[in-house]
């Protein structure tokens, strides 16, 4: 019997969401700082059967959280007692910022979805570099074996012209890399104005040219690699940017972020109407982004790591994107829906799979 869908429905679904979320995450975080992060370990750790290569790295199982979850950092160790095998932090931009006006975080309990137009709020990577490298120590010290992985998730400061868009990237690759498992260009999400329009190749190309030189600089070591593209893009597009990141020999991509489509959902158009723009994330984008993940694995073959998000509730849905080819598979609304055993559960669920 899963018990949190219940508290939520009476604790958290009334409340505005974003404050909801900052609720759970506090109480997550509290947990793992009056010692019970150790219990918990104990209690989830996911099965040594799931242990994955990938990125040049050892994932203690496939499933990890996607970025927005932790924005600044603030709690990559208590989130990794929980089982997931690698948090990506993010996104972090080169300077602070506020993000949008609240509200700006909005629940479609009857699919299963949320509707976010954050617009990456953050402290900036000078502020979030140092609790990086505290949470891999910590991170190093409680699992002897097989850690967890930590991923950083970089975007664009709003107030950046896009032209100027490349040298904001480079200071927060600079900063982040040297404490980062893996590194994400994420010029996807709908809710920093023109930020999508990275994603052409002709302006792709040098932005990730640019940091990734950075990254292994400032790292003194080579920094896997990624970006995060968008549902939205047309499978031509999709093709484009498959060709762009093998002749770049970038480690992977991940696919995909949220969605501005509203087709297909179960709740009231007035409701949809009312929550505004933003991007889509949740059960209904389970088909679109499996369906680019298919399309990437074709382009790409091994060559590149894929790492699936997107619609992504159960250990049968992380199956599902590893045999369409994703190595390492990621989630995060149904997080919200389900509680903090989630992660433990998928684990179990896949361990089960695998047997």
């Amino acid at each position: 019997m899963r018990i949190y869908p219940t508290v939520f429905r009476l604790c958290f679904s009334w409340m505005d969401a974003e404050k909801a979320h900052k609720i759970g995450f506090t109480m997550i975080k509290a947990i793992h700082t009056v010692g019970g992060g150790a219990v918990l370990r104990r209690m989830f750790t996911p099965s040594s059967s799931l242990t994955t290569q990938a990125l040049g790295l050892t994932f203690p199982t496939p499933f990890g959280l996607a970025a927005g979850f932790d924005k600044e950092g603030k709690g990559i160790n208590a989130l990794a007692n929980l089982g997931f095998g690698h948090v990506e932090v993010g996104t972090i931009t080169g300077q602070a910022q506020e993000g949008n006006p609240q509200p700006r975080l909005f629940r479609l309990v009857e699919d299963r979805a949320v509707i976010n137009r954050m617009g990456f709020n953050n402290d900036g990577a000078a502020a979030v570099a140092p609790r990086l490298k505290e949470a891999l120590a910590g991170l190093s010290k409680t699992y002897p074996g097989v850690r967890p992985i930590v991923g950083v998730n970089i975007g664009k400061t709003k107030v950046v012209e896009l032209e100027d868009a490349l040298e904001d990237y480079l200071i927060s690759a600079r900063t982040l890399a040297p404490s980062a498992d893996y590194l994400v260009v994420n010029v996807s999400s709908p809710n920093t104005p023109g930020l999508r329009l990275l994603q052409d190749v002709a302006t792709l190309r040098p932005l990730l040219v640019g940091v990734r030189e950075a990254a292994n600089a400032s790292a003194a070591r080579h920094v896997p690699l990624l970006v995060k593209i968008a549902p939205d893009l047309a499978d031509e597009d999709v093709a484009d940017v498959a060709a762009l990141a093998l002749e770049l020999k970038l480690d992977g991509i991940i696919a995909t972020n949220t969605t501005i489509s509203r087709e297909g959902l179960a709740s009231p158009d007035a409701l949809v109407q009312e929550k505004g723009a933003g991007g889509l994330s949740g059960a209904p984008l389970k088909a679109r982004s499996l369906a680019v993940l298919r399309q990437l694995k074709a382009a790409v073959g091994d060559s590149l790591v894929l790492i699936s998000v997107g619609g992504v509730e159960s250990g049968v849905d992380v199956q599902e994107r590893l045999d369409a080819g994703a190595t390492l598979v990621q989630g995060y609304t149904a997080f919200l829906y389900e509680g903090p055993f989630w992660a433990a559960r998928i684990n179990k669920e896949l361990a089960a799979l695998r047997k």
